[in-house]
């Protein structure tokens, strides 16, 4: 019985012997590509396959995390599917290579890719013992095979089921691209690319997020326990994890330590002193999210729009998630975080329906920075903690208006015009009522009063820019021309605000009027009551307003970028519209001196005094007709800043003048809401702690020329939405017959222009740059690796 066992046993050794022996002559068959025949023809498919393949594998880096700056280059988030950084070989300790090679594969510098003595061993062993628990796979194939599983497949679990198959098919194809890999390749850039693909621990990929995870360190740093520890992880993240596994991680370790000793890459006694050590690593950590929610209170929305903003520039979400950039920002976390704290003391984070944003923008020929985006409410999911995914201090987030404050778009278009200077007297009845510029015969005028009806009738413009009476900015208004004054919120700064409807959203076509199937720029021709602030905005748009004034003139877009690096250290150009002269520099230094007396005699006078304010500002506040919502703008010849406290709950109501903050249906014996009681305070609140002792910068001096009514010669024409031809025509009809175009990369139909500069009062002898849209954003330099998948890599065989 026993014998006729053995006889059995030996003859099925011999039947795997033979299929072993079949076994090795496919592979090497395989290995020869044949070129002739059927096979010829199936085999030459497989091998521009494989050509593909490894050519992806010299060219394609893997997912790489990008990071999002402060203007101090510390981090406030990151953007990743895979927790990685890219590591450059030489910023590697040789150690660490040592101890990966000694580990996985010791003959990884003897062999072309596949190590034949290795492979023909295990494949005896797994056919023998009937398994295949012996992989013989080189750094080389692992490499093949975690590329084939991170990137490749990322977005396909079939391919990565395929990929690491336990099939002759799948090792060949492994095998053939490992060949071919290491003739593109040299041995340290293979091993580099290796360490910088694989699976550490869960979600931490590579060697340089491990070493800083597992240590607190940097590859080049890591010692001889530390890079056998990583090294010996990588067979099993999960069962060698050392924070839920210590024992099992520890005696991996010195498994990886007693094979540098018998690989000659350290000594006995130096291998012994290592394996007394304790793994050393930290507490368990907790890596940080990928995203905005969930970062620093302050960086949220600023973070978010920082993403919006490359989205618009054509970075796709992808792109910004696996490119490996490092995106410096201008946010000024020291300005960010006294502006939180201001808008937060106002109106606390959980205030039911009550928002407090407040935006500050550095003016500038160039550039217009925008250095803080803050919101009384937190970035986030949870609205009983007072969070929101509404971007409120960047979006148009504000449905109720900025009230008085439009009165500027009243004053510059007037101004431009030469019909009103700072020194003219303009009509300010108590009340009036008034037409709308186009009249039907069933059409009825709307009554408009002032708030104080003391004010004096008539009233300079540089009182009634300090003590804003209504019916004198709306006599203004109609006097300019509602065109005028719609076109003028457009050229300062409120450029999506205008797109919007009344509603605050992008026009709908099956909306029920034209409040809501009209942009503002449109549907707000024939309604007076633009220059009160009745329509929706973005606080950050309202900042820009005051940042192009203090500019001279000069519009920007609001640039939260510093600069974008690839994972490569080489910049990446954005695309960014160009700065305008939208008014000339008179204009703009008029408006800011006349505005300099709210803060003296004004209605933010009280403010500033509680807050001992005494330096030069421009300010303006403004309040809705119910209080929904009141604003501040000061502007400072460094900063703009926009103060706005409005309803953001699902049922407004009238927000109360008193401390603490509050909204009701009936502020009982106590007054609404004014901007400059409840969102001029933190303006000064925070200002006074941004400032400290600098020295005051004086306001720009009012024009001679814009001090009374003046013809200020020909305007060019603003032509901005129309096609290029048409514009070109409008401009030579007005006798500006030097007209030069660029194209600029945006989404608008192509040939429409979008930007234009200069506009407003100058001479027919002015050439006047068009920009015109070339109907399509180009996607951004960089990844363009496939998209995510939830795959993790496997190490080996």
């Amino acid at each position: 019985m026993t014998r006729s066992v053995t006889v059995v046993r030996v003859g099925n050794g011999l039947v795997k012997l033979v299929g072993l022996c079949l076994l090795a002559g496919v592979l090497v068959a395989g290995m020869l590509f044949p070129t002739v025949g059927a096979l010829g023809v199936v085999s030459n498919r497989a091998s521009d396959t494989v050509d593909a393949t490894s050519a992806d594998l010299v060219t394609t880096d893997p997912p790489l995390m990008s990071v999002i700056e402060d203007k101090n280059e510390k981090p406030i988030a990151y953007l990743y599917q895979q927790y990685r950084v890219n590591t450059p070989g030489d910023q590697i300790a040789p150690v660490m290579k040592a101890a990966i090679v000694a580990i996985e594969d010791r003959r990884f510098y003897q062999h072309s890719g596949v190590d034949w003595q290795g492979t023909f061993r295990a494949l005896l062993s797994n056919q023998v013992n009937g398994s295949a628990t012996q992989g013989a796979s080189t750094i080389t194939q692992q490499y093949v095979k975690n590329y084939q599983v991170l990137v490749a497949g990322r977005d396909d679990k079939s391919a990565q089921e395929q990929a690491q198959a336990q099939t002759v098919a799948r090792k060949l194809k492994e095998a053939r691209v490992a060949l071919q890999l290491e003739k593109k390749l040299s041995k340290d850039e293979i091993l580099t690319r290796y360490l910088n693909l694989v699976t550490f621990l869960g979600r931490v990929d590579g060697i340089g997020t491990a070493s800083q995870v597992f240590f607190n360190t940097t590859p080049d740093k890591l010692s001889l326990p530390q890079a056998a520890l990583l090294a010996g992880v990588v067979n099993n993240p999960v069962s060698f994890d050392p924070w839920q596994h210590p024992a099992a991680a520890k005696k991996r370790r010195d498994v990886v330590i007693d094979a540098m000793v018998s690989t000659g890459k350290i000594t006995t006694d130096l291998g012994e002193a290592a394996k007394k050590t304790d793994l050393g690593v930290g507490p368990e950590p907790q890596l940080p999210g990928s995203g905005c929610v969930g970062v620093a209170p302050e960086d949220g929305f600023y973070c978010d729009y920082v993403q919006g903003y490359l989205s618009q520039a054509g970075f796709t979400a992808d792109q910004l998630q696996t490119g490996g950039y490092v995106i410096r920002t201008n946010l000024d976390p020291d300005i960010s975080k006294v502006a939180k704290q201001a808008v937060e003391h106002n109106v606390p984070k959980t205030a039911n329906g009550i928002a407090n944003t407040m935006v500050i923008v550095k003016p500038g020929q160039q550039t217009h920075d925008l250095v803080a985006l803050v919101a009384n409410r937190d970035l986030g999911v949870d609205a009983a903690q007072g969070q929101t995914l509404t971007n409120l201090p960047a979006d148009v987030s504000d449905n109720f208006g900025a009230g008085s404050i439009y009165k500027l778009f009243t004053t510059a278009a007037a101004m431009e015009k030469g019909q009103v200077g700072l020194n003219t007297g303009i009509p300010n009845p108590k009340t009036q009522c008034f037409f709308p510029p186009i009249r039907y015969p069933d059409t009825k005028c709307h009554t408009v009063a002032n708030d104080d009806q003391t004010n004096p009738d008539p009233i300079t413009l540089h009182e009634a820019l300090a003590i804003s009476p209504n019916t004198s900015f709306t006599n203004l208004e109609l006097g300019a021309g509602m065109q005028s004054v719609l076109d003028m919120a457009s050229r300062l700064g409120m450029r999506n605000t205008m797109q919007t409807n009344q509603a605050g959203s992008a026009p709908d076509p099956n909306g029920a009027n034209e409040l809501t199937t009209k942009p503002q720029s449109q549907s707000f021709l024939n309604q007076p009551s633009f220059t009160l602030g009745v329509s929706p905005l973005s606080p950050l748009e309202l900042a820009n307003v005051g940042a192009t004034l203090a500019s001279g003139g000069v519009w920007c877009e609001p640039n939260p970028i510093a600069s974008v690096v690839d994972h490569t250290g080489k910049p990446v150009q954005i695309n960014t519209p160009p700065c305008e002269q939208v008014v000339n520099k008179a204009v703009a230094d008029t408006i800011m001196n006349g505005l300099k007396d709210d803060t003296i005699s004004g209605t933010s006078a009280a403010a500033a005094r509680n807050a001992h304010w005494t330096r030069p500002l421009a300010g303006k506040t403004g309040t809705t007709d119910t209080s929904e919502s009141v604003g501040f703008l000061g502007i400072l010849p460094n900063y703009s800043t926009s103060s706005l406290v409005f309803n953001d709950g699902s049922q407004p109501e009238p927000i109360c003048g008193t401390l603490p903050i509050r909204t009701s249906k009936s502020c009982g014996g106590n007054v609404g809401a004014f901007g400059g009681t409840i969102a001029a305070p933190p303006f000064f609140n925070a200002f006074n702690q941004i400032l400290g002792s600098s020295p005051p910068l004086q306001l720009p001096k009012a024009d001679p020329q814009y001090m009374d009514k003046n013809n200020h010669g020909p305007a060019i024409p603003y032509v901005v939405g129309r096609g290029v031809d048409d514009a070109t025509n409008v401009l030579k009809s007005a006798g500006y017959a030097g007209v030069q175009t660029a194209d600029f990369n945006s989404t608008a139909p192509k040939g429409t222009v979008v930007g234009q500069t200069p506009i407003g009062s100058a001479p027919h002898s002015q050439t006047v740059t068009l920009y015109v849209s070339t109907g399509f954003v180009p996607q951004a330099p960089g990844a363009t690796s496939p998209a995510p998948s939830s795959g993790a890599g496997t190490p080996g065989g």
